[in-house]
């Protein structure tokens, strides 16, 4: 098994219903936070854990992150030659080398669990790490790169977690919680969206996950769960206790951008973060509060 976290698996096939009509023709997962798609935020934060293999797994009509994250000559070129130097920059990147990106269908969707259960032949069996797009960290350290730097320590499992108000535990994944040293949190149990009653604790997993290659195995036995999806939380369940399991509580501001709230104010909080847009963008906020 490889030592490293070298591989990250996107799971990018889901339909954005929630965003409709603007996701009727566009993937949800380019909705630009600013002025950058929710897609790059998450390959970038990659790129700052030192993943060298990125592995999307795509539905029907997501042909536009592919696009994205290839060269468009004909505009790098349009650009160069209008003096849009900076411009002509920024759609040249985050470039992926050749070799390093592969793409892979999700061809019915059957839940998070499935699409990551699709990638299982671009894994291999070495450790790997999973974005979701849709949950978008602010953070001085990249929320992976974080998190790569806990499984150095663990050499286990290691999933994102936050706090989350106990009404909203039917959201989440919830974590059954054992000993606490420092950020890790052990992991004794995890539960997929229970009702507030029953939830084991109110700390809640968010889109971010360094897992080892067993997970594939319980994957693959296709067992349904919550909502009738094959459920990840459900598989990761599976292999507490074989190996270390533990929850980082991360640095930083998570962000539900599969919400329009959780959208509307990344984009603020993202807004006023830059030197370019801080000052304009509080002004406006002004005039509307």
């Amino acid at each position: 098994m490889a030592q490293r976290v070298r591989k990250a698996v996107f799971p990018v096939g889901g339909m954005g219903t929630r965003f409709l009509p603007a996701t009727k023709a566009m993937p949800k997962e380019m909705l630009p936070v600013v002025d950058k798609p929710l897609i790059q935020y998450a390959v970038e934060e990659a790129q700052a854990a030192g993943i060298e293999e990125f592995i999307f797994v795509t539905g029907r009509g997501k042909t536009a992150i592919e696009d994205h994250f290839d060269h468009s000559i004909e505009l790098e070129n349009i650009l160069e030659e209008r003096g849009k130097t900076e411009e002509a920059r920024l759609v040249g990147g985050p470039m992926l080398q050749p070799g390093q990106v592969a793409y892979t269908r999700q061809q019915e969707p059957l839940g998070l669990g499935h699409a990551v259960w699709c990638a299982r032949e671009l894994v291999g069996n070495e450790p790997f790490a999973i974005l979701l797009a849709d949950d978008l960290v602010m953070a001085k350290t990249p929320c992976l790169k974080q998190m790569v730097d806990s499984f150095e320590k663990t050499r286990g499992n290691i999933v994102a977690v936050m706090d989350v108000p106990k009404e909203h535990t039917n959201r989440y994944g919830i974590v059954d919680t054992g000993v606490e040293n420092g950020s890790l949190v052990e992991v004794n149990g995890l539960v997929e969206k229970p009702a507030p009653e029953e939830a084991p604790s109110t700390l809640s997993v968010i889109g971010r996950y360094v897992l080892l290659p067993e997970v594939f195995e319980f994957l693959g036995q296709k067992e349904t769960g919550a909502g009738g999806e094959i459920q990840l939380t459900d598989s990761m369940a599976k292999m507490i206790g074989s190996s270390p399991f533990h929850g980082l509580r991360f640095e930083g501001r998570r962000f539900d951008c599969g919400d329009k709230a959780g959208f509307f104010e990344a984009n603020m909080a993202f807004a006023l973060s830059r030197d370019d847009l801080r000052d304009e963008v509080s002004s406006l906020i002004q005039q509307y509060v």
